[in-house]
């Protein structure tokens, strides 16, 4: 019996490092990619201003910023989990909030470079538009009512 035990809390320790490795390598892979895109992104910028014009490009460029800042939220939330054994809900609203935005901005882009839109095409920006809207409101809710709860240390919570 005691050696099973013995083998059980050896694999549950194989098992935490192997999670560890886990989180480590996907807080680096968000990392790499972030920078990535974010070089990419302004490289684009640069060479694709003068010939689609530059409100096109700087829309181009903020929706790829705006996607790096969701990763590189990520990789902060990975490398607090790291430190604090705590996953914390509040980045994640973070990068809920993050994302509707960058959707707003992707779909009002996409729209003002149409020749010319239906009224199928116009409800149907409106229905996006105040979904995202409506996602963020209750996002941004999350938020605040994660910021006003009690602070409980880790020792007493459940």
């Amino acid at each position: 019996m005691r050696d099973r035990k013995e083998v059980m809390k050896r694999w549950c320790g194989v098992m935490e490092w192997l999670d560890r490795l886990g989180y480590l390598t996907a807080g680096f892979s968000l990392l790499v990619l972030g920078m990535l895109i974010f070089a990419h992104a302004w490289f684009l910028f640069v060479t694709k201003a003068g010939q689609v014009g530059l409100l096109h490009s700087g829309l181009k460029l903020l929706n790829d910023l705006l996607l790096v800042i969701i990763l590189l939220e990520l990789f902060r939330t990975v490398i607090r989990f790291l430190q604090t054994e705590i996953l914390d809900l509040e980045p994640y609203l973070a990068v809920g909030i993050i994302a509707c935005m960058r959707r707003i901005l992707t779909a009002s882009a996409e729209l003002s470079h149409l020749p010319a839109m239906t009224d199928t095409q116009f409800y149907q920006y409106l229905m996006d538009v105040g979904l995202n809207v409506t996602v963020i409101i209750v996002l941004v809710v999350g938020v605040f009512l994660i910021r006003k709860r009690p602070v409980t240390s880790p020792a007493t919570s459940p």
